[in-house]
C-alpha cells in the first residue's frame, strides 16, 4: 500500500515562499511512474500543478512555471514543491499524487487523475 504524506503548508503573505514536502512510505508503484502535485481551490476545478517523471523530466503548469520548482530526494523518497512569489490565487489545498505511466503520459500529465493521493495540505496566501 503506497502512502503519501504531505507537509509544509501554511499561511503566507503575497510574494512569500513555501516549500511543500511529500514523503512516500512503503509500497511499490511501478518500474516507471511519476509523482506530482495537484491543487484544489474552493469553487474551482482541480488543477495539476507540477509533475516529476522518475524516468526523466518535469512538467509545470503555465500558471506556476516561473515560480514553482518540483524536485525529489530519491534517497529519502521525498518529493518537494518549492513555491516562490506566491499569489492569492495560489490559495488551495495541495495534494501529492503518484501515478503509473498510463496516467503520467497524458497531455497535460495526470489530466485523468492519479492512482495514489495524499491527504492534502492547505496553502493560504493573503494580500
Amino acid at each position: 500500500q503506497v502512502k503519501l504524506v504531505e507537509s509544509g503548508g501554511g499561511d503566507v503573505q503575497t510574494g512569500g515562499s513555501l516549500r511543500l514536502s511529500c514523503k512516500k512510505y512503503s509500497g511499490y508503484i511501478a518500474a516507471h511512474y511519476c509523482l506530482g502535485w495537484f491543487r484544489q481551490a474552493p469553487g474551482k476545478q482541480r488543477e495539476g500543478v507540477a509533475v516529476l517523471y522518475t524516468y526523466g523530466g518535469t512538467y509545470r503548469a503555465d500558471s506556476v512555471k516561473d515560480r514553482f520548482i518540483i524536485s525529489m530526494d530519491a534517497l529519502n523518497n521525498t518529493l518537494y514543491l518549492q513555491m516562490n512569489n506566491l499569489q492569492p490565487e495560489d490559495t488551495a489545498i495541495y495534494y501529492c499524487v503518484a501515478a503509473e505511466v498510463s496516467l503520467c503520459n497524458t497531455r497535460p500529465p495526470l489530466k485523468d487523475g492519479a492512482h495514489y493521493w495524499g491527504q492534502g495540505t492547505q496553502v493560504t496566501v493573503s494580500s
